[in-house]
């Protein structure tokens, strides 16, 4: 039983102690793949946690029942025993009970609501892409829905098929080797599968808005998703052309990229980090330092876990 209980104490540290170190570890983007991973990790980690826990109690629950008196269970876990078989009296025991009634309840609630915005975001892209399919024009050349749109913009939008999206204005702004850069951005969106990471982070971070690991890991996932269709774009159509179109579309100068910190976005980290640096940025060291940040994160719940499954492994032969 002492596995749930390190289970819940590394889970809230996790959640309470890792959002600011994390941001201020990724907020270059030096490596946003990895980066991604950092941030997925640590809230994976957490919700994992909270989902294993009731499995751990309901589990030793079984196996101390069917045999009340082996000594397959340490001291704590008898003391809960005894609470909710009633040893300490009634009203512990009606305590105890609705405590865990209210626990699980709450985790269903929390499962109901996630998948119910998960879905709700599923419907509405899938709707969107079939709307801007009829609204718009086929691009053969393109690979693209045009827009008849004065306004530059260019996005993407998952659907049945998925669907990459551009105006006119956009068409218009941008050269050739800009606009393929734009759409390979979108197109690696789309291949990476980023809408699903983001519906299930803003699905957490609205759920659950009170807890900042959620609530920053959203916006720190859609960030670090940006940079990572950046960099697959530079790759093909090299930095310069994505620099240059994303400050077109952003309605930007590029001789005011220097400046752009007071523009209250993530633009400015996705201009600095597509400017070629002068010096070697420092990323052997950020590496490790988000390598030490995963390792504790996903240790610590997989161990208690661990430890858990086998204690359970070995208290159930004991049951024959």
């Amino acid at each position: 039983m002492s596995e749930a209980v390190c289970l819940i104490l590394s889970s809230f540290a996790v959640a309470v102690l890792a959002p600011r170190p994390l941001a201020r570890l990724t907020h270059r983007g030096i490596a946003p793949q990895f980066e991604l991973v950092a941030w997925l990790s640590a809230i994976g980690s957490v919700i994992v946690s909270w989902t294993v826990v009731p499995v751990i109690v309901i589990a030793y629950v079984i196996v101390d029942l069917a045999e009340p008196g082996r000594p397959v269970l340490d001291s704590c876990y008898t003391q809960l025993h005894d609470a909710a078989t009633g040893h300490y009296g009634v009203l512990v025991q009606g305590g105890f009970v609705a405590l865990t009634g209210f626990a699980m309840c709450a985790g269903v609630v929390l499962l109901v609501r996630v998948g119910r915005w998960f879905l709700l975001a599923r419907s509405t892209t899938h709707e969107h892409a079939r709307m801007v399919r009829i609204a718009g024009r086929h691009d053969a050349g393109l690979d693209a829905i045009v827009l008849e749109v004065a306004q530059p913009a260019a996005y993407s939008v998952a659907g049945k098929p998925h669907t990459v999206v551009v105006t006119r204005g956009a068409i218009a702004a941008l050269d050739q080797h800009q606009l393929r850069a734009v759409l390979e951005h979108e197109r690696a969106h789309l291949a990476g599968r980023h809408h699903l990471w983001l519906a299930l982070t803003r699905g957490l971070a609205a759920n659950l808005s009170r807890i900042e690991l959620f609530t920053l890991g959203a916006g720190e996932v859609a960030r670090l998703l940006e940079m990572c269709a950046d960099d697959a774009a530079a790759r093909v159509h090299g930095r310069t052309a994505v620099l240059r179109a994303l400050l077109t579309l952003s309605g930007i100068p590029e001789a005011a990229s220097a400046v752009l910190g007071m523009n209250g976005v993530d633009l400015p980290a996705r201009v600095e980090r597509l400017i070629p640096p002068i010096e070697p940025r420092p990323g052997v060291r950020a590496h490790l330092a988000l390598g030490v940040v995963v390792a504790l994160v996903i240790i610590g719940p997989l161990a208690s876990a661990t430890l858990a499954a086998i204690g359970i492994a070995v208290s159930a032969p004991l049951l024959g």
